[in-house]
């Protein structure tokens, strides 16, 4: 089996430093675009202000980039804008249709008590119809949170999914200093912006996993001079140790419910699947078979779980029925398929899958079988799908330099997003 991620952790036995900063960092992640659909939609973002005075953040530029980053949207540069309405009536329509545009966003702020008020509107420009009008608040430092949720509303009315845009990701970076690397968990928007420093060590930190309601993290830090499980809090940095057996410790996976862990243990002599009850404090063996099982990830129902073995001569992804114990193999094209996560629809099973050699991500429907290829870079892994199911972000190579990109499902959009410094890998999109 590939050494990542789980089998290739009790290779590393280091001493160790570890700091937690619960502070907002330098931005580290940029953002290019490689890739969208052939036909965007045109969009125009009108300015939104206070009475013709600029906000402390540009919340139409936000808006602007959240839909152009998505490939289906092509904003109109400000520019190129004839008119800068703030209201529907303030609204001339022939401007818009002579810069081609087909939607509208206008928007009004007003400020009392330190509360900023946004009233928004999402305008149809053809029919020269008003599709929606809502109202958001929020205070001066949430202001990017405004622009993403509008972001967001916007998406929705327009292409009838949810938006992504007010979800994070936390991801891993590793560079060198003074002549030794240095690893630090992030946390960030998923633009990149508002990046937190969640943790920094001297030694590896691996398989970040997002709780169901976003307050806390679970991931795999060296710092104890092994692989051990640690869970924090998201708002106060407080951390807890939750896993100190001998061997692998490693892949935690949060059930649907907040209530349980699955993990990987080789405490019994062999990696195996493993569930742990957060409140209980039991552990609960769920394979027991000679062959590597590894990389558990819950079903949205919370009833079974998706993992990767060699139980079958090759990496593999099975279905584990927690009631049953039963076990079913799902993907059966190529000789290996690894790391699995389901979209939201439970339907969609994303994987690193072996093509030509190479190790590409791949979607697989589990209606219908059908495998499709969805990366064409280099070294791909680590897969996280958005909570939309709309996108997935991954870890590859662009040079010799590790980044995360992001594609389609569909793979018509993507883009990368590189670290000014070092490599960045180990993705995990937030589920909200």
């Amino acid at each position: 089996m590939r050494k990542s991620g789980i089998t290739g952790i009790c290779l590393l036995m280091l001493l160790c430093s570890v700091a937690v900063f619960p502070l907002t960092a330098s931005a580290e992640l940029t953002i290019e675009i490689t890739q969208g659909v052939d036909n965007p939609t045109r969009i125009g973002i009108a300015p939104i202000t206070r009475d013709g005075k600029s906000l402390p953040e540009d919340v139409s530029k936000i808006v602007s980039a959240d839909l152009q980053r998505s490939g289906l949207f092509r904003p109109i540069p400000r520019r190129d804008m004839l008119s800068f309405p703030a209201t529907t009536k303030e609204v001339y329509y022939r401007d818009w249709r002579i810069l081609g545009a087909e939607y509208l966003v206008v928007g009004k702020t007003t400020h009392r008590g330190g509360i900023y008020e946004i009233t928004f509107s999402l305008l149809e420009v053809h029919s020269a119809k008003v599709v929606f009008t809502k109202v958001v608040k929020g205070s001066n430092t949430q202001l990017r949170d405004l622009a993403h949720y509008i972001s967001d509303e916007v998406y929705l009315a327009v292409t009838g999914i949810p938006g992504a845009f007010s979800t994070r990701v936390a991801y891993v970076t590793a560079a060198p200093f003074n002549g030794k690397m240095r690893f630090r968990l992030m946390v960030s928007d998923v633009d990149g912006a508002r990046e937190r420093l969640m943790l920094e060590s001297k030694e590896p930190i691996m398989s970040p996993a997002w709780s169901p309601d976003a307050k806390q993290l679970a991931y795999v830090s060296f710092e104890t001079g092994r692989p051990a499980i640690f869970r924090q809090d998201l708002a106060t940095a407080k951390r807890e140790q939750l896993t100190n057996f001998r061997g692998l410790n490693g892949a935690p996976s949060w059930s649907p419910d907040g209530r349980q862990l699955a993990l990987v243990l080789s405490k019994d002599g062999n990696p195996e699947i493993y569930t742990f009850d957060l409140q209980s404090r039991r552990f609960t063996r769920r394979t027991k078979h000679f062959a590597i099982d590894t990389e558990p990830n819950w079903t949205p129902d919370g009833k079974s779980l998706i993992f990767t073995s060699d139980r079958g001569g090759s990496p593999q992804i099975y279905k584990l029925g927690i009631a049953s114990g039963s076990v079913e193999r799902l993907t059966f094209r190529g000789s290996y398929n690894a790391r699995p996560r389901l979209a939201k629809d439970g339907r969609t099973l994303v994987m690193v899958h072996r093509d030509q050699g190479r190790f590409h991500i791949a979607s697989q429907d589990l209606v219908t079988g059908d495998v499709r290829v969805l990366t064409q870079t280099y070294l791909d892994e680590s897969p996280t799908v958005a909570p939309n199911g709309a996108m997935l972000l991954y870890a590859t190579k662009k040079g010799s330099k590790g980044v995360l990109a992001a594609v389609s499902l569909d793979a018509g959009v993507k883009f990368f997003l590189p670290a000014r410094f070092g490599d960045v890998r180990e993705p995990a999109w937030s589920p909200k």
